[in-house]
């Protein structure tokens, strides 16, 4: 907690950028739901989300992250960030700010280091760092690839990757490479601002977090059939 309140501090110190500003230059709005979709596998068919939304001008924005898992009416994963966000190139911003871990318990609070943007060849890349207290240091890089059949048929390709610096036993975490998630999506954009799409998506867990998986006697590796909605506005 001691670590989310001074966060928070420093978080709120940015929102005076956006008091000013030129008329050329005006406060904008987005909110994006990458994801919101039923995983079909065993039974259990969970309710993921990804949604993200920001506001600001044309260098500071401030954004928000949200991203779980509910199953069967009870929410199995959570987690809200909150980032202050600066262009330090074209198609490049630097983010830092605050993330907090609401399921599974117990709740984790984070300080976010990030960097968003667009790599070489189209590649839209999504990496940060969090620094947690007791000494807890994790990683996650995002990286999502789009191929375009038409133009309103497209595919993407995602991947994630989660490391962590020391084990949690408590929330069932290993030090190391955690996870790897890999996807696939074919949406139709039925209007730019949205999309239904259909794919497959594959979760793997490794060393200590696989390991404290098998010890409850879950599996480590999962794959679904995904059907969801993708939208702006």
């Amino acid at each position: 907690m001691k670590i989310f309140r001074l966060m928070l501090l420093l978080f709120i110190a940015p929102i005076t950028v956006f008091a000013g500003g030129m008329n050329d230059d005006p406060l904008l709005t987005k909110v994006m739901i990458n994801q919101i979709e039923i995983r079909n596998g065993d039974g259990k068919d969970p309710v993921v989300w990804d949604a993200q939304a920001w506001i600001g001008k044309d260098l500071h924005k401030l954004w928000i992250k949200t991203e779980g898992e509910r199953v069967n009416g009870d929410v199995e994963e959570s987690e809200l960030q909150l980032l202050y966000s600066r262009a330090i190139a074209p198609f490049w911003d630097l983010q830092a700010g605050l993330r907090r871990e609401f399921r599974p318990r117990p709740t984790r609070d984070w300080f976010v280091l990030g960097l968003k943007g667009l790599a070489p060849y189209f590649f839209e890349v999504d990496a940060s760092l969090f620094i947690g207290d007791n000494g807890r240091i994790a990683a996650r890089f995002n990286g999502e690839y789009e191929i375009l059949f038409t133009q309103r048929l497209i595919l993407t390709a995602e991947g994630e990757v989660n490391l962590y610096g020391k084990s949690d036993p408590a929330r069932g975490i290993g030090s190391g490479l955690s996870d790897l998630e890999l996807g696939l999506r074919l949406r139709y954009e039925v209007r730019r601002e949205f999309a239904p799409y259909i794919g497959v998506n594959w979760i793997r867990q490794y060393g200590g977090t696989a390991s404290f998986t098998r010890a409850k006697g879950d599996p480590v590796s999962d794959t679904r059939v995904v059907v969801g909605i993708r939208a702006w506005f």
